[in-house]
């Protein structure tokens, strides 16, 4: 039987925060268990300090972000630029997936801007395939569960795939009333704003994550604020199609029928 636990894994921190967030908000307020794991430590992330002190700085802040959204923390397991698709990684993210039971799985889009994400997004599919396999060693080893997961894919960044096509919301969440919580625990990344600024013209991190919220809820033609996903194949992962996340947060979620109907032409 599945249990009411969803993890978001992101590969840096504030990634989550950015485009995950309000999703979490809204499951825990549905009454689920909310987990968080950023699989890079973000220690590339500055051009003031040095590695070693960035990734001090940006775990820290990342504590302080998951505690302000009442998700349990999980520490990173590697540097930015070297999240590979490797076994010896995957075994860890499969690790952390099974801690967490999660029947809901929050990623990054398969394919985005930037290799980090684009791997991150691979590990955690791979991770919750796992998740059932008690002949897949994890590292540490960690006891497999049996209960159907469901993996939904945040959109890339700017909406649009890395050859700048543009990527279609298959479902929109509403996250207008938890929306100030989803901000502040984005401002925790205190450290970001001069390095979003400085590598990708962000002039205020906060106002990018707004505006960019702001745009997602004028796409779902209903809510303020809101946060768009495409749901992952069920094939491996659960034995029936199903979408746990519009049953857990009902009217908050809408899918996309524009979305729909192209996956149903292509079938």
């Amino acid at each position: 039987m599945a249990i009411k636990s969803a993890i978001a894994i992101g590969a840096h921190p504030d990634d989550i925060e950015f485009c995950m967030a309000g999703t979490l908000l809204q499951l825990k307020a549905a009454g689920w268990v909310i987990h968080y794991f950023n699989v890079s430590s973000g220690n590339l992330g500055s051009v003031k300090m040095g590695s070693e002190k960035t990734a001090r700085v940006r775990a820290r802040e990342s504590r302080k972000a998951a505690k302000i959204l009442g998700a349990t923390y999980y520490k990173s397991i590697s540097q930015d630029l070297e999240i590979m698709y490797d076994v010896p990684t995957l075994r860890r993210v499969a690790g952390v997936v099974r801690k967490s039971k999660a029947s809901i799985v929050l990623t990054h889009s398969p394919v985005d801007y930037m290799e980090d994400h684009t791997n991150t997004c691979r590990l955690a599919v791979t991770g919750a395939f796992t998740h059932g396999m008690p002949n897949f060693k994890t590292t540490p080893a960690t006891q497999p569960y049996g209960h159907e997961v469901t993996l939904y894919h945040a959109m890339p960044h700017s909406l649009q795939g890395p050859l700048r096509e543009k990527i279609i919301p298959g479902s929109f969440v509403d996250t207008t009333d938890v929306h100030p919580v989803k901000m502040e625990a984005l401002k925790a990344h205190a450290s970001q704003q001069d390095w979003l600024d400085a590598s990708q013209g962000m002039n205020s991190y906060l106002k990018t994550a707004d505006d960019m919220s702001r745009h997602v809820g004028k796409l779902s033609k209903k809510f303020k604020h809101a946060e768009a996903w495409r749901r992952h194949l069920h094939y491996g992962f659960s034995r029936t199609e199903m979408d746990p996340l519009s049953e857990a947060i009902g009217k908050r979620h809408k899918i996309n029928v524009s979305y729909e109907r192209i996956i149903k032409k292509g079938i």
